[in-house]
This record gives structure tokens, sequence and C-alpha cells, in this order.
């Protein structure tokens, strides 16, 4: 299996709904690396199991946190899907487990290589590595911002993603915000409004010397949607607002959110933003 920093993460809750979204997470991922629309089936297939496996039997019925990396290289696909449960590979390795769908000989037909991680009492690890020749890699994954801006309870409502390099996050940042305010109960125009948002705060993301890595926390509630941007070196957030502004129009960014401010922390600030549609 592969090593390294991953180009995509996402930590979410285990909720049956946040399938979905990782779904569209790779559908982007595949438009950002030019994956084979056969490739991109195989692999939503095989990963939608492994997530329902971990909304359906790791926490026994409760929340609990769900975490989904991206490895993309030349020509593989790496996906790990990750749990912090009871364990549910016993069950998972029975193909007459109706309860689980589709079931891990299907996962093991459409991988290239599956491995299983299991220790009980903290979780399973499912790591599949998927052929994917010609893609257009997105670049080496930058070093800063994997740390969660969200935890545990949290994350019931909340999102958090780290993508890089900037490239990929074009691709996959506008699909998770607009399904997040369509879940939002937005109307159309508005969740085109937060696909803008996304698309601004992808294009004007502070640049460096390495590739940079894209950090995003979205807190959903109906009609309602808070973004954290982070985290950002001093100044980072409002650079990101005033590079944002299109002649005629002013800051995209500001002119599409209901509010937007700047939270700092002993040693970096986020950019806080609000979209609403109270209609």
């Amino acid at each position: 299996m592969m090593a390294g920093r991953p180009n995509v993460r996402l930590d979410l809750s285990n909720s049956p709904e946040n399938v979905s979204l990782v779904r569209e997470m790779l559908t982007g991922v595949a438009e950002g690396v030019d994956l084979d629309d056969n490739d991109l089936h195989d692999i939503r297939t095989a990963v939608t199991e492994a997530c329902n496996n971990v909304a359906l039997h790791a926490y026994e019925g409760a929340d609990g946190p769900m975490e989904v990396e991206v490895y993309a290289w030349p020509s593989v696909i790496e996906v790990v899907v990750r749990d912090h449960g009871t364990g549910i590979q016993p069950r998972i390795r029975t193909a007459e487990d109706h309860a689980l769908g589709i079931g891990l000989h299907v996962i093991q037909a459409l991988a290239q290589r599956v491995q299983f991680s299991d220790t009980t009492g903290e979780g399973t690890e499912v790591r599949m590595e998927f052929a994917a020749t010609g893609i257009r890699a997105p670049g080496s994954p930058g070093k800063d911002g994997m740390e969660p801006l969200v935890t545990g309870a949290e994350l019931r409502s909340t999102m958090w993603a780290s993508i890089s390099p900037a490239a990929l996050a074009r691709t996959v940042l506008p699909r998770l915000l607009s399904t997040l305010a369509a879940r939002a109960s937005f109307s159309t125009d508005r969740i085109s409004d937060a696909q803008l948002v996304a698309d601004a705060l992808v294009a004007h993301a502070p640049r460096s010397p390495a590739p940079s890595r894209l950090s995003v926390a979205v807190g959903v509630e109906p009609r309602n949607l808070e973004l954290y941007v982070g985290p950002l070196d001093a100044g980072g957030a409002q650079q990101m607002l005033s590079d944002s502004a299109v002649d005629g129009i002013g800051a995209v960014i500001e002119q599409l959110t209901d509010d937007h401010r700047v939270a700092t922390t002993d040693s970096s600030e986020m950019l806080a933003l609000r979209l609403s549609d109270p209609r």
C-alpha cells in the first residue's frame, strides 16, 4: 500500500447521508485527475460499501467519526475508510451477511488490493487500492493544515475537509459545498452562490513555495452554513477577501456571504464565513 500524506481527507460523522458526500468528493477527484468513468464507478461502489459498513455497524447505532482519505498517484488511486468504533471486520468477512449489502467479496473484486486493520474496541481501517492508468496525478500534497478544525461531537453536524494541491481543490470543494447547501435546504440560487464561494476560496487560497493545502470546516444547520478556512498565516484571511475582488462587483466572497470575520488563535488565523437562505 502507498504511504505519505493524502491528497484529500474528509472527517465526518457516520451519518448515512454523509456517504453521498464521500461519493461527491470522489467524483471531484476523478474530474481533477482525468479518471476514466468506468474506474470511477468501481471506486465509488467499493468505497460506498466501506462507508455504509461504518454507518450501519461501527458504533452500534450511536454517533461516531468516519475518516476518508484519498491518495492519487500516476497509476494508482488509494482510498482509506476508517472508524474508531467497536470494529466490524469479523462481520464484514462473511459474504452471506445480507445486512452488509453488496459485501466484502465485491470490494475485493473491484479493488486491485484490499487491506483490513481491525483492533477490537479501536475501530477498523479499510485500505483499497485501484488501478488508474493514465490519470493526471495532482502532485505532491502540501504539509499544512492536516489537523482537523473540528473533532468529536462537532462532527455530527460538521464536515472537515483537507485538500491538496489547490488544483485538486478546484474540482472537489465546490461539489462538497453545493451538496451541503442542498442538505441545508438552500434554494437553487443560493446553492449556486455557495458553489461560487467555494470557487473563490480555492482560486484565492494563499500561495506558498510548497504545494498548498486548503482546509475547510463546514457546519450545517437548516438554511445556514458556517465555514471556517484555515489555519492561515497572519493576514491571510483578509488577503483572500481582497484577492476575490472583481471589477464592478467588489470582493466576491464578501458579496455572496452574509457575514465574514477573522478568527485568531495563538499561532494562526481562520477566515470565518456564514451563508444563509432565510427565504
